[in-house]
């Protein structure tokens, strides 16, 4: 191996040498860690688990006709609220709808007596409750398999439970509801069944909870997606802190207050409570007039403008730098 061989073998070691020795005179980010005081809250916590749910009918009742036919007339509309026994629509047999449709060629004297003489079939709602859906328009030809109507006794909200949850929810627990749809508003509502057989949803076992809203809001519909937030556990009135004033170790939860005798912060002894993903009831152990001090880390960017790639050309200062 000739000299010029050797040299521009050695050429990306000493490059390497030299990046890893920038990299290592690079200044480095700084912490500093600071004392902050605060001082106790009173205020409302409560301890959630939350799921996913839609909103469906608690029981969804299809009206088919009970022979195939011809949809007369249509007495009700999406929305509205009807009673059982109540009529929903009128429909003809195919015999009956073939028969009216010859005498009305036959004159208004002849169509009258036939729909006199062969009467229409009532569709009646076999329950209260609202109608979901009504598609179907008059003088429409349906089958014994099409829904003519969709009634429905009540909105529910079905939620999906991780089976490591499931433990945690109850029957009657408090829950709220936010439909994506309508982000702002929280519908209060009560858990009414709990389901004893598990479903497997993307590899996690769920179990389905239906939920009653206290009362159903005009906008809900049947499908909308919703946020379920099951009430755990709550509590009016709790003194909280963040959770990153409170520290644990072998001998217990404790908390850093301010110590007026001495210029370093006293260590205080708690008995927590109610937590959520930002703050933590003391039930004992600290009054609303105690102050707590937190250290919490500032980081300090470098001021140094080295640690540049080494390899790009610098620039000369200016005159007017220079000065």
């Amino acid at each position: 191996m000739n000299k010029k061989t050797k040299l521009i073998l050695l050429v990306p070691v000493i490059l390497a040498i030299i990046a890893f020795a920038a990299i290592k005179m690079r200044p480095k980010a700084t912490s500093d860690e600071q004392a902050q005081e605060i001082t106790p809250t009173i205020g409302h916590i409560e301890t959630t688990v939350s799921t996913t749910g839609t909103v469906l009918p608690k029981n969804r009742l299809e009206i088919t006709p009970p022979v195939n036919g011809r949809v007369e007339s249509v007495l009700v509309k999406e929305g509205e609220m009807v009673k059982d026994g109540q009529v929903l629509a009128w429909m003809s047999s195919t015999e009956r709808a073939a028969i009216l449709d010859a005498a009305e060629g036959q004159g208004p004297d002849k169509l009258k007596y036939w729909e006199q003489t062969y009467k229409p079939i009532p569709l009646l709602a076999p329950i209260d409750g609202e109608i979901i859906v009504a598609t179907v328009q008059p003088g429409q030809t349906v089958t014994t398999s099409e829904a003519v109507l969709v009634l429905s006794d009540h909105l529910i909200v079905r939620a999906q439970v991780d089976e490591t949850d499931i433990g945690k929810v109850r029957l009657n627990q408090d829950a709220v509801v936010s439909l994506d749809a309508y982000a702002d508003n929280k519908i209060k509502a009560k858990v009414e069944h709990i389901y004893y057989e598990s479903e497997t949803v993307n590899n996690v076992t769920v179990y389905k909870v239906d939920l009653v809203p206290e009362e159903v809001p005009l906008f809900f519909r049947s499908g909308m997606n919703a946020t379920v937030n099951f009430i755990i556990d709550s509590k009016d009135n709790a003194i909280l802190v963040p959770l990153e004033a409170v520290h644990e170790d072998k001998d217990g939860d404790y908390v850093m207050v301010k110590n007026n005798a001495a210029n370093e912060p006293a260590r205080r002894t708690v008995v927590l409570g109610v937590s959520d993903d930002k703050n933590i009831e003391i039930v004992s152990g600290l009054g609303i007039n105690d102050k707590i001090i937190m250290k919490t880390e500032k980081f300090v960017l470098p001021k140094s403008d080295t640690g540049k790639n080494p390899f790009m050309p610098s620039r000369r200062p200016s005159a007017t730098q220079r000065k």
